[in-house]
Order: structure tokens, then C-alpha cells, then sequence
């Protein structure tokens, strides 16, 4: 099973330093010596106190500030009216003071028998906005009949002191826990602890572990891996004849064919922890965090040997040095050399396998790739017909088929498909039967499946009658002449229906996996590619932008075919190189021509030939064949999409076959 989806199963863990670390044979933890006690870690102690110190203060000060009996406010107007208020002291919306006489008369129910000389009520609002009371109190300090102490605040003084003693501690109390951890922050402790540690996910053994058996397809690359399983099986099998196993592979292969998959198997297959992580993972902002990293991952897979360090896209940080802005100093070469030096640490009792995986194998620095690191390089591409029929089964095993799927079909329809997208076409399909509300998926959904994956979703956006001929006419050209050039692929379905960025499409279905293509064949596929265009022109006497993508696809074959391939006479077998992409900022930009503008001149002048040749061809075909091109033309513009089925009833017999239709009659008879 080509699969990249990867879920994690339920036994990961995070590999961190010392995470592979067994405790100690006397039962204590690591470190610690026979018969010693582990030290406790008195910091939760120290917090504890602190907190109870804070709470101490708070109740002392905050309840320091209420004098007395809490009276209402009413109450005290009335008292202070009646000028037997001797003292007020106002702070904020509390006001605190002291009775000339314990009062006697109109004592609220609740206060009967409990009133005192000292009392404090909590004030409608603060002293400097109500005004009434204001004017009261101030009128009676200036007659001398009160004592007045009025301070504007919103918070008592018990709650400013106890801000100002509780930051301090509180900061006091942050740096005395971390200085109690350890002083290395490269150890595992100390304030940056989790930041430096390995963000590795740790895969055990379990008991229903991935082997090769629930990976289809990809027997080479299956038979390349088997030698590192006898290893890690049995490392002394090959250690005692001196022998030296690659500690590095390198699985190269396009996305979705199942690198992440297959590099498990192997882990399961040998019965041994795999440690998994993205290149990705190692990058951080701060110098230094990559490399601190990489040893902690090396370090806890050394603990746990045997094992296999995988590491996805390891060309995020495995890229040629001296190709970046920042020089060698920048984090990513940084991650890169301390790579480089874990794997030549490596003894030869160490059990440690690093599978790494990419897609741009071209990028990375030469020296990841020499011998003694990731010298052993495994090709996952994608699947051929067995392997693409063995996906097809194992991501159908728990989805419901009805009588009419036929997965051998579908394995020869979906040529060029990786596991991933296999995947998604049974996904889809099962999508859409269940939106039908069907007990089972059928093969329409599979075909349903297949043109949203190759073609796009269908836009529901209206196409006007005179776009709509147009598109009929120039897709029934392409179909045209792929169905009666002999050698081309069969036509397996045309379509006007505006899907993603087209408007119209027409699908060959390859009939050999790897076809080996000559200049004639390469000709057939200019002239089909023109077919459109030259429809168009003889239909509707113009040309349109629609055929654009078929222009440009054309121009690569012709000037490959001229440049690289040397098929053109004139130039000769030779290949001149043109340009080539750099993924990378600080690399050189652009590389300069091999060749002079002379050679550039005639390179242009016969990929134009090639060209116009094929366009001529294209419009010579299709007036030959006009009664055909109206009559698939029309039928486009009844049904929208025609399958192979109905276009051999328009169309006819192709060339080839009409011969092997005559043979066999011939020797019937």
C-alpha cells in the first residue's frame, strides 16, 4: 500500500533527551547512585509558601482598614445630621469614623445591641463626587464640630502594599525555581528545556506493526530495503566479518508515492523503534536550537538501538551550504553540519539507521551524498499496473463494491496515478455514493472520481452557444487525429464541459508503461497538439486564446526535439543547454548559454519548421476527415462527454485496428 497519509498510531511518543534513558537497576531514577535516595524538588514547596505569604498580607491589610460596625449609609447621614459624628476618615468609597454617643435612637433591627463608638459604612459614591455629602462635612469641620481626614484614592493602602510586596516576590520567586533546575539548558533543563529537545515522534513496537506486506507496489525498492531489515535483525552477522552496513538511505521519489510508508515498514519489519521527524522541525530563529536538537535526536536513538532515525523533506535542511544569505553561519548550515557530524560518530556496535526522504535530490550538498553517510540511494517512484492494482485493493478493503467495479480496469485507466492520488480516487468515489444516499459504490463513481482528480471540479458557470461550438469543434480536432494517426494511444474520453482552468479536454489511455518514443511518435503527439488550432481555422476561418496551453506544450516537445534529443538535422546530436531552475536564493541566477547566437538563431528557425509542419499536417488530416469532424463535433454538443465506446461508433475502426480486424477474418475463414 503506497499510502502517504502516515497516521500515527496510538503509541507515539516524543522523543526527548534521556526519553530512551531505562531507570536505574536499583529502582531509583537515572543518575542517582545504589541505594541513594532521589532528591525531592523542594520548588513546588517554595511556591506554596510564597502564595500563603501573599494571602497572609492581603487579609491582614485589607481588613486593617474597616473600623468598627458596618452601618448603613442612610443610618449615617441621619447621625451626621444630628452632629453626632465626632471623627470621618474618607478613603475612596469608605468612610470610617467615630460616634460622640453610641447612638440609642432609630437603631436599624440588625444593629440593636451591637453598635459601638467606632463605625464605617461604604459611600453611594466616591467622597469627591458626591456633593452633598461633601458640603456636609466640610461645614462641620470648619464649625470645629468634626474631625475630617479626607484622601482620594480607588484602593485601600492594605491593597497598595500589597502590590508593591507581591511583584517583587512573585519575580523573586520565578528566577530561584528556574535557577533550582539545571544550569545546562542543552540537557534537557533549564529555561529553554523544551525548546532545545528533539521534537521526534517515537513509534514502538506494537503488536500489529507495518511490515512490507501493507505496502503494495514498489518491489525494488522493497528488495533494496531488505538488506538494512537482515541488519538491523542481526547486526553481528555482519559486524563479525568486518563488514559495514550504509547508515544512511536516501529514498528519492515524487510526492505521494509512499516514502513516509515505506520507511515504516522497514522499522516494522525489523521489529524495531522508529523515530520520525520533518526536516522542517530542526529550524528555529534562534542559531544553534537545529544543532542542539540534532544531537538530542541522535542521542536518544543511540539509546534505543537498534532503531531508524527517519527524517521527511530532507531537503529543507540539507541543502548545498553556501547557497543562503546568511553565509555558513545561518541556522539551516548550522542543523545541516551537526547532521553530518552525528552520522560519522556513528560505532560500529551502534544499530542506528537514518532513512531520509525527498523530492529534490538535485538540491541537496555533496556532502550528505558521499560515502559514509547517504550513500545508498532508493528510487520510490510511482507504481506500475501490479502495484497500482494492489493499492487500488487495499484502500477498498473496508469500502463496499458493487458487482460492476472492476479494479483491473481501473489499475490500466490510472497510469501515472502515485499511491496518494489512488487513494483520493477511492476516497472520492466513496464521496459521492454516499452523498447518493447508495448501499454500495459503483463504477460511475469511480469514473466520477477520476476526471474531479485529472480534470478538476465541473464549474457551474453558463457557457454561451457560441463558445460552446467552439470548444466542440477544436476538442473533436485533437480527438480526430489522435483516433486516426496509427501508433497514437486510443482515445479514451472527450469532454466540453468547463472543468478547473479548462473548457474542454480530451484524454488518451497510454497502453504501454514506459512507451519508447521516437521522433515519429513525437510528431504524431505535435500534430494532435495542433489539431484544435487547426479546427478552429478551418471551421471558423479564425484562431482563439484556447489553444494557448496546446501552443506552449508543443513548443517544449519541438525545441527538446531540436536542443536535447537531436533530432533535428541541421544541428546535429547535440545538447545545448537552455536554462535551469534555482530553488534557492544566493545560487547562480541564470546560467550562461554553452552555445552562440548563431546556434540560437537555427535552433529558433527549426523549431518553428517543426512546428509549422505539424500545423499543416493537422489541417491537411482534418480536411480529409471533415465528415467525421462535424459528425463528433455534433455529438459533443448533444452529450457534452463521449466515452472510447461511443466515439468508435462516430469515428469508426482506428487504422490498426481495421488491419487486425482483417487478419483475423482472413484466417477465420
Amino acid at each position: 500500500m503506497s499510502d502517504p497519509s502516515g497516521d500515527n498510531p496510538s503509541g507515539q511518543k516524543p522523543a526527548g533527551s534521556g526519553g530512551g534513558k531505562p531507570p536505574s537497576k536499583h529502582g531509583g531514577k537515572p543518575g542517582t547512585k545504589p541505594g541513594e535516595e532521589p532528591r525531592k524538588n523542594s520548588a513546588p514547596t517554595t511556591l506554596i509558601f510564597i502564595l500563603l505569604v501573599l494571602a497572609a498580607l492581603f487579609f491582614v491589610f485589607s481588613s486593617g482598614a474597616k473600623r468598627g460596625v458596618e452601618v448603613p449609609y442612610g443610618f449615617f447621614w441621619k447621625q451626621l445630621k444630628n452632629n453626632n459624628v465626632k471623627s470621618v476618615d474618607v478613603q475612596g468609597e469608605l468612610l470610617s469614623g467615630e460616634w460622640r454617643e453610641v447612638p440609642e435612637d432609630d437603631v436599624p433591627e440588625a444593629l440593636v445591641g451591637n453598635l459601638k463608638a467606632e463605625f464605617h459604612t461604604v459611600l453611594i459614591s466616591v467622597y469627591a463626587g458626591d456633593s452633598k455629602l461633601a458640603a456636609e462635612l466640610e461645614a462641620q469641620a470648619e464649625a470645629g464640630s468634626l474631625e475630617l481626614n479626607a484622601e482620594r484614592q480607588t484602593m485601600s493602602r492594605g491593597m497598595e502594599v500589597l502590590m508593591y510586596l507581591s511583584m517583587p516576590l512573585l519575580i523573586l520567586g520565578f528566577f530561584f525555581l528556574m535557577m533550582r533546575r539545571n544550569s545546562d539548558p542543552f540537557s534537557g533543563g533549564g529555561m529553554m528545556g523544551g525548546f532545545v529537545r528533539s521534537p521526534a515522534r517515537k513509534f514502538e513496537r506494537s503488536e500489529e506493526p507495518v511490515t512490507y506486506d501493507d505496502v503494495a507496489g514498489l518491489k525494488s525498492a522493497k528488495q533494496d530495503l531488505q538488506e538494512i531489515v537482515e541488519f538491523l535483525k542481526n547486526p553481528k552477522r555482519f559486524t563479525k566479518l568486518g563488514a559495514r552496513i550504509p547508515k544512511g538511505v536516501l529514498l528519492v521519489g515524487p510526492p505521494g508515492t509512499g516514502k513516509t510508508l515505506l520507511a515504516r515498514a522497514t522499522a516494522g519489519e525489523a521489529g524495531v523503534p522508529f523515530f520520525s521527524i520533518n526536516g522542517s522541525e530542526f529550524i528555529q530563529m534562534f542559531v544553534g536550537v537545529g544543532a542542539t536538537r540534532v544531537r538530542d535526536l541522535f542521542k536518544t536513538a543511540r539509546e534505543a538501538s537498534p532503531c531508524i532515525i527517519f527524517i521527511d523533506e530532507i531537503d529543507a535542511v540539507g541543502r548545498v551550504r553556501g547557497a543562503g544569505v546568511g553565509g555558513g553561519h545561518d541556522e539551516r548550515e548550522q542543523t545541516l553540519n551537526q547532521i553530518l557530524s552525528e552520522m560519522d560518530g556513528f560505532e560500529q556496535t551502534e544499530a542506528v539507521i537514518v532513512i531520509a526522504a525527498t523530492n529534490r535530490h538535485d538540491v541537496l550538498d555533496p556532502a550528505l551524498l558521499r560515502p559514509g553517510r547517504f550513500d545508498r540511494h532508493v528510487t520510490v517512484d510511482r507504481p506500475a499496473r501490479e502495484g497500482r492494482l494492489g493499492i487500488l485493493k487495499v484502500h477498498s478493503k473496508k469500502v463496499p463494491l458493487a458487482d460492476d467495479v472492476d479494479l483491473e480496469e481501473l489499475a490500466k485507466a490510472t497510469m501515472g496515478y502515485s499511491g496518494a492520488e489512488l487513494q483520493k480516487l477511492v476516497n472520492e468515489a466513496a464521496l459521492k455514493a454516499a452523498r447518493e444516499e447508495k448501499r454500495k459504490v459503483e463504477m460511475e463513481d469511480f469514473y466520477y472520481a477520476e476526471d474531479l482528480i485529472v480534470m478538476g471540479a465541473r464549474r457551474d458557470e453558463q457557457v454561451d452557444d457560441e463558445e460552446k461550438r467552439l470548444t466542440a469543434w477544436h476538442e473533436a480536432g485533437h480527438a480526430v487525429l489522435a483516433w486516426y494517426q496509427e501508433g497514437m494511444d486510443p482515445v479514451h474520453k472527450v469532454s466540453i464541459v468547463p472543468r478547473g482552468n479548462t473548457g474542454g479536454v480530451t484524454r488518451l489511455m497510454p497502453e504501454k508503461e514506459i512507451p519508447i518514443v521516437g521522433r515519429s511518435a513525437l510528431m504524431k503527439r505535435l500534430i494532435m497538439a495542433m489539431g484544435g488550432r487547426a479546427a478552429e481555422k478551418i471551421v471558423f476561418n479564425e484562431y482563439s486564446a484556447g489553444a494557448s496551453g496546446d501552443i506552449a506544450q508543443a513548443t517544449r516537445i519541438a525545441r527538446n526535439m531540436v536542443a536535447n534529443w537531436g533530432m533535428s538535422e541541421k544541428v546535429g546530436p547535440v545538447s545545448f543547454k537552455q536554462s535551469e531552475e534555482h530553488p534557492f536564493l544566493g545560487k547562480e541566477m541564470h546560467s550562461g548559454r554553452e552555445f552562440s547566437d548563431e546556434t540560437a538563431r537555427i535552433i529558433d528557425v527549426e523549431v518553428q519548421e517543426i512546428l509549422k509542419e505539424a500545423n499543416q499536417t493537422a489541417i491537411d488530416m482534418l480536411n480529409g476527415y471533415r465528415t467525421q469532424l462535424d459528425a463528433l463535433a455534433n455529438a459533443l454538443l448533444e452529450h457534452e462527454d463521449l466515452e472510447s465506446a461511443k466515439i468508435r461508433e462516430i469515428l469508426g475502426p482506428r487504422p490498426g485496428q481495421a488491419e487486425d480486424s482483417e487478419k483475423s477474418a482472413t484466417e477465420d475463414a
